[in-house]
């Protein structure tokens, strides 16, 4: 018995790096659109291409002809519907490329060892007006983004452009307040604006008790690179929101970190 001849397979260093690569890009793609409206979407896709073979075999010409038709325009489609998921892929990539993953590193080569403290000082007063406000549970979102789009929040908002700090943040989300109701967006170590209208999250699957604040949050996590921290009025209790997913239940402790990396 001689087996089998595996002759056919030859397998190069090209072919196992480009098998890394397509592994790589079907997890991020994963991970973009795990527990996202995308995967619906895809699933809607997938029973399509279904249907067309289906109908191709049994020579429908008429429903295959417009079957085709729909898939032609697939390419502009699919940049179409998944928008905000390629926003976030190109987002994602751009944050893990190397000069990003270790921008500490250079730092430190070139004489900038004070970042994580300076980051540290600034995240300061807002942890302090988490505190308080969690204390006296004042019902707060507040949005962090690393470059402020004017086009996406200062139509819906009121400039303020001012330092950061706790009495304000607490003065803003106060009930008497005229600005309590919306977001805060803290950008280039500011307040840039408040009382922002977010999109609101598509996610049907979120718990019930989740309200605007909770489901703004998680909205502008999905289509941007922002990251979200709500205070709930009822409860007290502080959730987290990044890439259209949340963090409930976050420490003080567990809040300086996060911020600390993604702010």
């Amino acid at each position: 018995m001689n087996g089998f001849d595996f002759d056919f397979l030859k397998i190069t260093v090209t072919d196992v790096v480009d098998i890394i690569f397509v592994a790589l890009l079907i997890y991020y793609i994963y991970n973009l659109i795990k527990n996202t409206l995308a995967v619906n979407l895809l699933l809607g896709m997938l029973i399509i291409m279904i249907i067309w073979f289906v109908v191709k075999q049994l020579h429908m010409e008429l429903l295959t002809t417009i079957i085709e038709k729909f898939m032609s325009v697939g390419i502009i489609a699919l940049i179409v519907i998944f928008q905000p998921e390629i926003r976030r892929f190109l987002l994602l990539i751009g944050k893990n490329t190397f000069l990003q993953q270790n921008k500490a590193w250079w730092g430190y080569l070139f004489g900038s060892k004070n970042i994580e403290r300076d980051n540290l000082v600034r995240i300061k007063p807002i942890i302090d007006a988490c505190k308080s406000m969690k204390k006296s549970r004042t019902g707060a979102l507040m949005v962090f983004v690393k470059f402020y789009d004017d086009q996406l929040f200062a139509n819906s908002c009121e400039v303020i452009d001012s330092k950061i700090s706790k009495r304000l943040l607490e003065s803003i989300f106060q009930k008497n307040s005229p600005l309590h109701d919306g977001a805060v967006v803290i950008a280039e170590n500011k307040i840039k604006s408040a009382s922002c209208i977010l999109p609101l999250t598509d996610n049907d699957k979120l718990p019930p008790q989740f309200g605007l604040r909770h489901r703004a949050g998680i909205g502008v996590s999905e289509t941007t690179d922002a990251v979200a921290v709500i205070i709930s009025e009822e409860t007290g209790e502080i959730a987290y929101a990044k890439q259209g997913r949340v963090r409930m239940n976050v420490s003080f402790g567990e809040l300086e970190k996060l911020l600390n990396k993604d702010f």
